[in-house]
């Protein structure tokens, strides 16, 4: 996650024409017809666009792009490994971490249930890959100007795994007996979309679509009764275009690729996925992974997973917990398509 520039949120009408058309119909007063607004700004180095199925209320809708860019900004604060004061790099820092560390309720929450994710799918999701990620350019640190020797690689393996983080869910605390550096980036962006749902929910927001990087979550439906149509990008890295399109009315979504992350060093292509069991970025042929869950931080964490594991093993995990999991494999022939039973009931084109 990335401090980066704020922009302030701010509010813009997607669908005014038609909400004047359905209100005509209905007989209505324009006012009290319900019409797409979008809010949006910037958090974790990346945008945010929250829509809204509301009647027009100027000062409500910036009641909620106040409350939403004050949630993000918490969530920044407490899980960036960017800002050198948030809780997660005061955590990092610490010399001793043998003594259990009080969390904060956000804090600790994400990291149970990144170690849960990390549990079932035998370490290919871990949160303490983050030196090695760092080592390779993709964090805080400088980008590399070459790829890192084997002996450096085994020294920052040396100090991973999320075994060696304990938790204690009655303190809300943590504990290794080795210093740890936890890096959320592959599940807080996820939570953030969580948190700014649970928000819109608890301001009666009744149908939403929020998306902070690409992770989605929805509810309810749009104004005439449809659900929200969203798409599955193709993973080239040249042009944006669908690959797949699928309907959520409650559903959060999340995707992971190696095709717009990565970067080249002495003609060689480096992913910013960083394998745990290796410690190398992934090399295998699977370009791109959607999963769908009830929760984004969930989603989010299981994508990241999926795409260090490769096609065959995510899919044969994926099919036997009953995940909706959409792969998109490079073949000799161009992209090869594969959908588990869950997903398929979300596809509409």
């Amino acid at each position: 996650m990335t401090s980066g520039k704020m922009k302030p949120a701010r509010v813009v009408i997607i669908s005014a024409f038609w909400a004047l058309v359905m209100a005509a119909l209905a007989g209505c007063s324009f006012q009290d017809e319900e019409k797409i607004w979008e809010i949006s700004g910037g958090i974790f180095g990346t945008t945010y666009h929250i829509n809204v199925v509301l009647p027009e209320d100027e000062a409500r809708l910036q009641t909620l792009a106040d409350g939403i860019e004050t949630a993000l900004n918490d969530v920044d604060a407490s899980m960036s490994t960017w800002k050198t004061d948030s809780e997660l790099s005061e955590l990092n820092r610490k010399q001793d971490q043998s003594r259990w560390t009080p969390l904060s309720p956000a804090l600790f929450e994400v990291i149970q249930r990144a170690q849960e994710i990390s549990a079932l799918t035998d370490g290919a999701f871990d949160v303490t890959i983050g030196p090695v990620v760092n080592l390779w350019g993709f964090g805080p640190e400088a980008r590399l100007e070459k790829a890192p020797s084997e002996q450096e690689l085994a020294a920052r393996m040396a100090a991973t795994g999320w075994e060696k983080l304990e938790l204690d869910e009655q303190r809300q605390a943590i504990r290794s007996q080795q210093p740890q550096y936890i890096d959320l980036s592959g599940i807080a962006k996820g939570y953030g979309v969580d948190v700014v749902a649970r928000y819109l929910d608890s301001e009666g927001v009744q149908a939403y679509l929020v998306e902070i990087g690409g992770e989605v979550r929805t509810l309810g439906r749009k104004p005439g009764g449809d659900a929200w149509r969203l798409a599955v990008e193709e993973p080239t890295e040249d042009a944006r275009q669908v690959n797949k399109v699928v309907a959520l009315s409650g559903q959060a979504m999340a995707t992971s690729g190696d095709y717009r992350n990565y970067y080249e060093s002495q003609g060689q292509r480096y992913s910013h996925t960083i394998n745990p069991d290796t410690g190398k970025p992934i090399s295998h042929k699977l370009a791109s992974v959607t999963v769908l869950a009830d929760d984004c931080m969930t989603a989010d964490a299981l994508a990241t997973a999926f795409n260090v594991m490769g096609y065959e093993r995510a899919a044969s995990l994926a099919t036997r917990e009953n995940i909706p999991a959409y792969f998109i494999v490079r073949g000799d022939n161009g992209f090869e398509t594969h959908q588990t039973p869950a997903f398929s009931s979300y596809v509409v084109q």
